[in-house]
């Protein structure tokens, strides 16, 4: 038995579905969630629409998404466009005043074509920086000891103007630049930048949108994926040295977004399509689930 393109057992199935995101969406209905938009899910434009589309639907339910996004590969391009090369420290891109002039100029760009796609979605957005409204104060940031330009460590957040757009129904989309002392502007890895958002947002997910699919006992087995593990079991996998590389400052900061009011950290990854809904309203999730306590 066929009801337009589909058999009544996919149209049940499609019900199913809905029946078991319904707790999910009860329970954070209202609430603050903080996505760090990056990765591939940034410059594939079907990704990247499809990440667009999965926000909508968060804010449709009732949740209030707050979007924070890097460039890091986009500003590369633009710095070797230029005749500069790109140098990272300890992960971190290396910036002198050129190369955050241009920094800004990228993510500035990246953070329009946000907003553009949506809106074109039918999402109130208004794209930001942390040095309007003075949202981000920072420190010079020296990694290992080292002086690696104009990279920030975000000492402040000013939340004034992020919840004056939340209460009035926008969603803010933030690149991640901030402003010393002397009000002179840093790169600000967006990683920490989100964190520190969702901090002060007092916020019940943080979500990390990555090019990995979680946190893996071992990486090259992908049957050894963590959904999910509490605060304690994250700093013991820390301690083990089971992770490392680019997934370590990651845990890190998700420990300490916990440590200071966020309720769960979620680390997907952002090639599958769907992820935020595969994660936030099936029963298995995808990716890596840090929580404080059971969700039911």
């Amino acid at each position: 038995m066929v009801k337009g393109d589909y058999t009544v057992d996919q149209v049940i199935e499609k019900a199913q579905t809905l029946i078991e995101a319904l707790p999910f969406i009860q329970k954070f209905q209202g609430t603050t969630v903080v996505v760090k938009y990056g990765g591939s899910a940034m410059l594939d434009e079907s990704l990247k629409y499809n990440v667009i589309k999965d926000v909508a639907l968060l804010k449709l339910v009732g949740m209030k998404p707050v979007i924070v996004h890097g460039g890091g590969k986009e500003i590369s391009k633009w710095v070797e466009k230029v005749g500069k090369e790109a140098e990272f420290i300890n992960g971190l891109r290396v910036t002198d005043a050129e190369t955050m002039e241009i920094a800004e100029m990228v993510l500035s760009k990246v953070n329009k074509s946000l907003v553009s796609l949506m809106q074109k979605v039918g999402l109130k957005a208004v794209g930001i920086s942390g040095k309007d409204g003075g949202m981000f104060t920072v420190d010079k940031k020296f990694p290992g000891g080292k002086d690696i330009g104009f990279v920030g460590e975000v000492k402040n957040v000013d939340t004034t103007v992020l919840t004056s757009l939340i209460d009035n129904d926008f969603i803010p989309v933030i690149a991640p630049i901030g402003v010393d002392a002397d009000y002179d502007s840093y790169n600000i890895n967006a990683d920490d930048a989100a964190c520190a958002v969702a901090t002060a947002l007092n916020a019940e997910k943080l979500v990390f949108l990555t090019d990995i699919e979680g946190v893996f006992i071992d990486p090259k087995d992908k049957s050894t994926l963590i959904s999910e593990m509490s605060i304690d079991e994250a700093r013991e996998i820390i301690d083990n040295g089971v992770v490392g590389g680019g997934m370590l400052p990651k845990l890190n900061n998700c420990i300490a977004a916990m440590e200071n009011g966020v309720s769960r950290v979620h680390i997907l990854d952002g090639r599958l399509e769907h992820c935020l809904l595969l994660e936030f309203f099936t029963q298995k999730g995808i990716g890596t689930a840090i929580l404080k306590q059971p969700l039911f």
